[in-house]
């Protein structure tokens, strides 16, 4: 099986993860409420500000996701939005993926669970603090790097480096690590460096929020869908996945509440009274960002290929995910119980642009949009279906 053929398994396990979170930790809110009332005006702060965090990383990761493709049709290894290596060119999901994606989530959330029951708490969280410090600096250097070529002017003395490691010798020589990298990019690693290092000492939740975000990002930015078909499939089967973990059984509950690790954006209820030390959080899983993120990105590049000066669909989709994430919050705090936010967020962001593309008797051109996938996955998957074949 090729790797642009299928999601990475890391890429995976963190999706997966970053998708158990957000009604999770929107039940410790509620069960830290009990024991702190928030204000109203610390409440709509907090919800406010968690719509707008979600609300960047979609917007800016569809236009980012634009140049990708871009490149990848042009096959590029390096352009304007800091690509330099091929490790950092998008992966595409196929409708393949996209139906099994729901089942590998599930095998991973109920062995984190079997994990957390069986291992202790403690030393878990320390592997996946020190697993998810490497991810966030090579994530939030990733976005920065595109900002540091703007700041600094071009007369400054921007050396290449390039990290590499072979196995084997001569004829047989296979790379394992090619990585190239500048100054710039250096820098950046050395800043993201020293927001990880605050976020292992103290936990800090603007730490937090960094590292989130920047994973947020990425993901809506790397991540592709091939078609609208493929991210129903996708968007129905973690519709179904998480509704049935957060109605039908304590296992994601557990975890969440076990889990310690920047894959929530967490603002406090009681910033107000207590300022940056606060400590009675709300929180959005970065699954419920990244996964509608992704196919509200595709929507966008679907605009672009219609080559029309509007972006209705992007709109379309964009509004439909405010409305979606609001009526989750608005369901949450009036039955006082954990939502799944898919539950809102898949119709809205489904039913929305299918309504729109209806009334402009575009249905047909959106389901019909396909993207690119890179030759040699098509050569590979050819040669797996020959290989069934016979």
């Amino acid at each position: 099986m090729s790797e642009t053929e299928q999601i990475p398994e890391a890429v995976a396990a963190v999706l997966e993860a970053l998708n158990n979170t957000d009604s999770n930790g929107t039940e410790q809110a509620l069960n830290a409420t009990a024991k702190f009332v928030a204000s109203p005006e610390g409440t709509a702060l907090a919800y406010g500000s968690l719509v707008f965090m979600a609300l960047l990383p979609i917007y800016f990761g569809a236009l980012r996701s634009v140049t990708c493709s871009k490149s990848k049709e042009l096959g590029e290894n390096e352009y304007d939005s800091g690509f330099r290596n091929a490790s950092d060119m998008p992966e595409t999901i196929t409708s393949r993926d996209a139906a099994r994606f729901p089942i590998i989530a599930s095998c991973t959330l109920f062995g984190l669970y079997l994990f957390f029951k069986v291992f202790s708490q403690e030393y878990i969280n320390m592997l996946l603090s020190i697993y998810f410090f490497g991810l966030g600096v090579l994530a939030l250097s990733h976005i920065m790097s595109p900002l540091m070529s703007r700041i600094f002017p071009a007369s400054f003395p921007n050396k290449q480096f390039q990290l590499l490691f072979t196995q084997g010798s001569e004829e047989a020589k296979e790379e394992i690590v090619n990585y190239e990298f500048d100054t710039k990019n250096l820098l950046c690693l050395i800043i993201s460096s020293v927001v990880g290092v605050w976020y292992l000492l103290k936990k800090h939740w603007i730490a937090n929020n960094l590292f989130g975000l920047a994973f947020a990002l990425n993901g809506v930015e790397l991540l592709h869908l091939n078609n609208v078909s493929t991210g129903c499939i996708l968007l129905g089967g973690l519709f179904v996945y998480d509704v049935f973990w957060v109605f039908g059984t304590n296992v994601m509950v557990t975890v969440a509440k076990s889990f310690e690790a920047p894959i929530k954006l967490v603002f406090p209820q009681d910033l107000l009274e207590r300022g940056l030390d606060a400590s009675n959080f709300a929180m959005l899983g970065l699954g419920d960002i990244v996964i509608p993120g992704i196919f509200i990105a595709l929507l966008l590049r679907f605009d672009v290929s219609l080559k029309k000066q509007s972006k209705t669909y992007f709109y379309s989709s964009f509004l439909a995910y405010i409305f979606g994430l609001g009526l989750t919050i608005f369901v949450m705090h009036t039955f006082k119980h954990a939502q799944p936010a898919l539950l809102y967020l898949v119709p809205a962001c489904i039913g929305f642009p299918c309504l729109v593309a209806l009334v402009k008797g575009e249905l047909t051109e959106l389901f019909s949009y396909e993207e690119t996938v890179p030759e040699d996955t098509e050569a590979k998957e050819d040669d797996e279906t020959e290989k069934k074949d016979q």
